[in-house]
């Protein structure tokens, strides 16, 4: 007599697995070859999705896909952990149809991902090692201090001029501005007529000096790490390109990581967002000085770097002012951007010192 054979073998087959993820839940859609499993919320564990695979679907191989967002990647080394094939995407990349926009929740998210994930239609996004993703935090820590800061001595600005206190003659040149010199006047000459007003000030002027202070000690950390082995022979390097300081290159270098995963400068240059966006329909033909995608912590950084590198290098002092005669200072600066990354591009590549260009 025949038995019924109760042992399942998914092997050969693929699963595959799309995650909208929350704080406090993940919903998990899961579609075979060529049906639709299942869909349900679950803790947001790696432990507990791969215990459910493995349980109905025990040998297969497991493919999952989630959105780039809050969470970071931690869920992706867990899952990757657990021998699921995972890849985290861009939102604005994944196919959606009017009616998943329309009616948008989890569930129809997670099923969107799994559907796609399976035909084949979603393009990773880059993931660097977690040690990578560290340093990386530092180096963007400081630039959100540094934020913190400008907004801080725009405050203090507006709150001299909002009570009619104009600066010394010493303190006119925009220079000499929160200096040792400057900051002492703030807080020792500087008096409102009500004590209100004069706590507010205080209290302003104090947060001011210990966001310096936090400044201070977050750049010094910076430096430190630009000097690990990880980084100082890319650091000489990337030093040698007029306009790239310390800060710059080591900013450049965290979020890059590995420069020839971009396969030349073009694709580098859609990755910043130093390229022109386009909307053309019919006869009609628009085009923008950038794309409103990209990375701004990298574009904001290098187009600051190039209205350096425009003074000293003579090859793009030159096209600078060749762009300034057809267009405004703003938009020249971009395209002298878009050089400078070429020259970070090819250095970094090929691992060649750059020599400053001759007219």
């Amino acid at each position: 007599m025949q038995t019924q054979r109760r042992e399942l073998n998914f092997k050969g087959q693929n699963v595959f697995i799309g995650i909208d993820v929350h704080l406090k839940s993940w919903t998990a859609s899961i579609y075979t070859e060529k049906l639709f499993h299942k869909k349900f919320n679950q803790p947001p564990s790696a432990e507990v999705l791969s215990d459910y695979l493995e349980r109905n679907f025990p040998n297969a191989t497991y493919y999952s896909v989630y959105e780039a967002g809050f969470s970071g990647f931690w869920a992706h080394y867990e899952l990757m952990k657990k021998g699921i094939n995972n890849i985290v995407v861009n939102a604005a990349d994944v196919p959606t149809s009017q009616k998943e926009k329309l009616h948008k929740d989890d569930k129809v998210d997670s099923m969107k991902l799994g559907r796609s994930l399976r035909n084949g239609e979603l393009n990773a996004i880059y993931i660097p090692e977690l040690a990578t993703l560290n340093e990386r935090s530092l180096v963007r820590f400081r630039a959100s201090v540094v934020k913190d800061m400008t907004r801080l001595k725009l405050q203090t600005k507006s709150f001299l001029y909002f009570y009619g206190i104009n600066y010394p003659p010493q303190f006119e040149n925009r220079n000499t501005h929160w200096s040792n010199q400057f900051m002492k006047w703030l807080k020792e000459d500087v008096k409102l007529p009500y004590p209100a007003g004069q706590d507010a000030f205080n209290l302003l002027i104090r947060k001011a000096e210990e966001q310096r202070a936090l400044l201070l000690e977050a750049t010094r950390k910076v430096r430190e790490l630009s000097c690990t082995k990880s980084y100082v022979h890319n650091m000489k390097l990337l030093r040698l390109i007029p306009g790239v300081g310390p800060i710059t290159a080591i900013t450049l270098l965290t979020e890059i990581v590995d420069v020839k995963r971009f396969k030349d400068t073009d694709h580098l240059a859609s990755f910043v967002g130093l390229i022109p966006g386009r909307h053309s329909s019919g006869e009609k033909d628009k085009n923008t000085e950038m794309t409103f995608r990209g990375h701004d912590l990298i574009k904001r950084t290098l187009i600051e770097s190039s209205w350096i590198a425009a003074r000293y290098d003579p090859a793009l002092n030159m096209a600078y002012h060749k762009y300034a005669q057809r267009m405004e200072p703003n938009q020249a600066i971009i395209r002298i951007a878009r050089k400078v990354l070429n020259r970070i591009y090819f250095t970094l590549k090929y691992q060649r010192e750059y020599v400053t260009g001759t007219v």
